[in-house]
């Protein structure tokens, strides 16, 4: 097989693992603060058969991956209910912050895992740059990433969401295409990974 190929298949088997512990995250703060919706959609789970969309999670990101078109894809998103949620808005927003955060201190686990498995160094040091590759195109503020749930939680008029939502992959696809914000966020996701294995990854 290809190198790239391979390269690109292992991508997505990463990718698969990250989506976990992020919707995961997701379902289990939003269950914190007193939304029944997750679990009674089977979402507070450590299975990654529960995130996976078939799509988004396998077919996507292997094209683009295959394509040298950078790496986009997602999770199957967790469902909430703002309305049961303590705090309302910024509840919401709290919720869909936790995603990108445990992708931060995933990597950060991933970093330290190296310690004891250094022949697997390189397999690790990629999977701690899709973790906070991950975490940070969520920021993103548009819709349906989980950037975007601070726009709701700082006052954005809710009609004015949905619209922008029925529009926010394609302003996705014209902001990481036609401009140079994929170097951008290769570079920023890049040089975060190295200061965490910097910092975690203890020489001896």
């Amino acid at each position: 097989m290809p190198t790239h190929a391979a390269q690109a298949l292992l991508d997505v088997l990463i990718f698969w693992i990250l989506t976990t512990p992020h919707e995961f995250a997701h379902a289990w703060v939003a269950t914190r603060l007193g939304d029944d919706t997750p679990r009674r959609d089977g979402r507070v789970t450590l299975n990654p058969a529960a995130h996976v969309d078939w799509l988004g999670t396998v077919i996507v990101p292997l094209a683009t991956s295959l394509m040298g078109a950078g790496f986009l894809g997602w999770g199957r998103p967790v469902r909430t209910d703002p309305s049961k949620l303590r705090w309302g808005r910024v509840g919401l927003a709290v919720v869909a912050m936790a995603g990108p955060l445990s992708n931060v201190v995933f990597a950060g686990v991933i970093a330290l895992a190296a310690n004891v498995a250094p022949a697997a160094g390189e397999i690790l040091f990629r999977a701690a740059y899709m973790s906070i590759y991950l975490a940070l195109f969520n920021l993103i503020p548009l819709p349906p990433l989980d950037g975007s749930k601070v726009l709701l939680a700082a006052g954005f008029p809710v009609g004015w969401y949905v619209e922008l939502g029925r529009y926010g992959f394609l302003l996705l696809m014209v902001l990481f295409y036609s401009t140079g914000a994929m170097r951008v966020l290769q570079a920023t996701t890049l040089e975060t990974v190295y200061a965490l294995f910097r910092t975690l990854v203890f020489r001896t």
